[in-house]
């Protein structure tokens, strides 16, 4: 029987998470793109926002259901497609489990550890995040693969633009191959955090090399660092490209990394069901705002056409509500589900979701209201200079 996991707040699973991992691990889940403005920005945003609470006829029940590309969730919270995860051997499949047992659907990358049909049979409500890797033939049997595996929806992600540079002492992405060479310059890092190493040798793992979504022509399974170079290499897509998915797939489709009204009326133009408002966790364009800023613009010039979705810098549940408030149908969580399967596994994802869930109920107390929908921008107030003011007027 497993240990159960409990953290009293998020941020003790960051510091948990910090002391787990290898150096480098660490900083590829925290480093943001060169300084860092976005990723500090993500959070910040969040405290900007305050909330008028209510002490009269508070509720006694609560319903935090919602949908997300016609799948139904009991929270709005979604597991964020992350790629490349050294974090803990039960990976993307663990992660999936833990959204299930929440009651919640993941979203799972193309340089994912875990197969998309392994990740399905996790937990049925899987969308699979796309990245354009290659050609036209190469993207279409990684989707009619998604397809086949039961996927829910797809989620297509436009917003990388290759910036590598940071600030943080990032290390280079994973390898090419496994030469003797190559673990040779791994070993230290891994032997640095022996239960984290122990972790992957007991499962008769290794930490996520090889990306099985994003198979090659012959079949063939990829190095992370072999896939990346094609990535690199690969034309960006053009909206004609991604109408052509819509029309390949046939199902629910996200475009994820929207940050204009001008990109979110084009992807309402080429037939997409959401939209995921994002800046890619501050990790595309450093100096770009956090996405909260705009959603409340953008929501009202698509909103009645597309799920809008909003992700970076969740950290607690009313965070969520913060970003409900704002219009947003649900939200993605990247670090902080990771930082729970560093500790734990998927119970340790368990766990921040179960935060987050109670952080969601115990804000809608406060607030005065029982059901998620029934929050807007009447239930929060703004820091103007040194004061909070109400947002709606």
């Amino acid at each position: 029987m497993s240990k159960r996991i409990r953290f009293k707040n998020l941020a003790e699973a960051e510091r948990l998470a910090q002391r787990r991992l290898p150096r480098a691990v660490w900083l590829a889940i925290k480093a943001g793109n060169e300084q860092g403005w976005t990723l500090d920005e993500n959070i910040r945003v969040f405290n900007e926002l305050g909330f008028a609470p209510r002490v009269f006829d508070r509720p006694t029940s609560f319903d935090t259901r919602t949908s997300v590309l016609g799948t139904d969730v009991d929270f709005p919270v979604i597991v964020s497609p992350v790629g490349a995860q050294a974090i803990h051997p039960d990976g993307e499949a663990g992660a999936a489990r833990a959204a299930a047992r929440a009651g919640t659907a993941i979203g799972l990358s193309s340089w994912s550890a875990d197969s998309v049909a392994e990740v399905v049979r996790a937990n049925a409500k899987t969308f699979f995040q796309l990245y354009w890797v290659g050609e036209r033939d190469q993207v279409e049997a990684r989707v009619e693969a998604a397809r086949e595996a039961g996927a829910r929806a797809l989620i297509v992600t436009l917003d990388w633009s290759h910036t590598p540079r940071r600030d943080w002492g990032v290390p280079p992405a994973p390898p090419r191959d496994m030469s003797l060479r190559t673990m040779a310059e791994l070993a230290p890092e891994a032997l640095s955090r022996p239960a984290w190493f122990a972790s992957y040798l007991s499962r008769g793992r290794i930490p996520a090399l090889k990306v099985p979504n994003l198979f090659e022509r012959s079949g063939a399974v990829p190095y992370f660092g072999k896939a990346w170079g094609e990535f690199e290499a690969t034309p960006p897509p053009t909206w004609e490209d991604v109408k052509w998915l819509r029309e390949l797939w046939g199902g629910p489709l996200m475009v994820k990394g929207i940050n204009t009204i001008t990109d979110a009326k084009l992807a309402v133009d080429l037939g997409a069901d959401a939209i995921s408002l994002s800046n890619h966790g501050g990790n595309n364009i450093d100096g770009s705002p956090s996405p909260l800023r705009y959603l409340p613009s953008v929501v009202e010039a698509v909103g009645d056409q597309v799920d809008v979705m909003v992700d970076g810098g969740i950290r607690r549940g009313s965070d969520v509500v913060k970003a409900v408030a704002l219009g947003a149908k649900a939200v993605f969580v990247g670090r902080a589900y990771l930082y729970g399967l560093a500790v734990g596994g998927e119970d340790g994802v368990h766990e921040v979701l179960r935060i987050l869930r109670d952080g969601i109920r115990e804000t809608l107390y406060g607030i005065g209201h029982s059901r998620i929908d029934q929050v807007s921008q009447d239930d929060l107030l703004v820091l103007n200079r040194d004061f909070f003011v109400p947002l709606a007027r």
